[in-house]
């Protein structure tokens, strides 16, 4: 247990870090699980909906500092080439 004052405001504060980090992480790993049923489904029309919404949550847990940005750029990258594999010939 912390001894010092400034050890128990930094054990406060890594507390309020975790829920943030833990909301933040459940958010876009949601949001991914959901575009990756889409794109397994071969879905293209919901697929291609749901990527914006994926996109922004993980720039947003980027931003929050819950993932490092080049992770935030993999995913990003991959879920954009996932969802651009299943659009028709016709379509784009």
């Amino acid at each position: 247990m912390a001894q010092h004052k400034s050890a128990e405001r930094q054990m406060r504060r890594s507390l309020r870090r975790k829920a943030i980090n833990k909301s933040s992480r459940s958010a876009y790993r949601t949001k991914i699980k959901n575009l990756r049923s889409a794109v397994d489904s071969q879905n293209a029309e919901e697929a291609q909906n749901l990527l914006p919404g994926v996109l922004r949550a993980i720039d947003r847990a980027v931003k929050k500092g819950s993932i490092h940005k080049n992770t935030g750029s993999r995913y990003k990258s991959r879920l954009s080439r996932q969802v651009a594999a299943i659009i028709p010939e016709s379509s784009k």
